[in-house]
């Protein structure tokens, strides 16, 4: 597997190169928060509750309050940190009861990209635009490719596109995800104000 920059940060990006959950979470808070932010917040979890890895099993059993206090910070873990708290620990209550607390039985055993997605949809916080991006994440760059994951994910899935964090391979590569981005939320205001101006 190449040398992963998601979160920019090489602590960060080496973590969610080993730890399945890390990589999980990452996604969970890549919302409404800088997506490298998002990504290196797992590193800052971990490093907080004095773990190499995080357990979904502690997280899902963790005193609410105090997880909330870990996602305080300084710096906080994410934009809402109390509610993104909440989520993590309701994700990892699902991974817990369904898959045996390990994050990667999501997509180990999966036999098709259709599977896996529907599998994605199901957890606390992604919803179908999160899924397709993480599902075309784990094919691009993590290798779980089961049949159809491209046409499952959808343009995400697209070789050579710079729509999401899955197309993320360095700074030069995130410049132009955000340029993207930045072009898609411009093009989404202009079509909004013409909808609204009068006839």
């Amino acid at each position: 597997m190449p040398t992963r920059r998601i979160a920019q940060d090489e602590a960060a990006d080496e973590q969610l190169g080993r730890d399945p959950l890390a990589l999980v979470i990452g996604m969970l808070l890549d919302q409404q928060f800088p997506m490298e932010r998002a990504f290196a917040a797992p590193r800052l979890l971990a490093d907080r509750l004095g773990v190499e890895t995080l357990s979904a099993a502690e997280l899902a059993g963790a005193d609410p309050e105090q997880l909330a206090k870990v996602f305080q910070g300084p710096p906080a873990l994410h934009r809402y940190p109390g509610s993104m708290a909440g989520r993590t620990q309701a994700l990892c209550r699902l991974l817990v009861e369904r898959y045996d607390g390990r994050a990667e039985a999501l997509w180990a055993d999966a036999p098709d990209g259709a599977t896996l997605l529907r599998r994605l949809g199901e957890l606390p916080g992604f919803g179908a635009q999160k899924s397709k991006i993480f599902l075309a994440l784990l094919g691009k760059q993590y290798g779980v490719t089961p049949a159809g994951w491209r046409e499952a994910a959808g343009v995400y899935g697209e070789e050579g596109s710079h729509r999401s964090v899955a197309d993320i391979t360095g700074p030069e590569s995130l410049a132009e995800v955000r340029s993207f981005k930045q072009a898609q939320k411009q093009a989404a205001r202009e079509e909004k104000a013409a909808t609204q101006a009068p006839a």
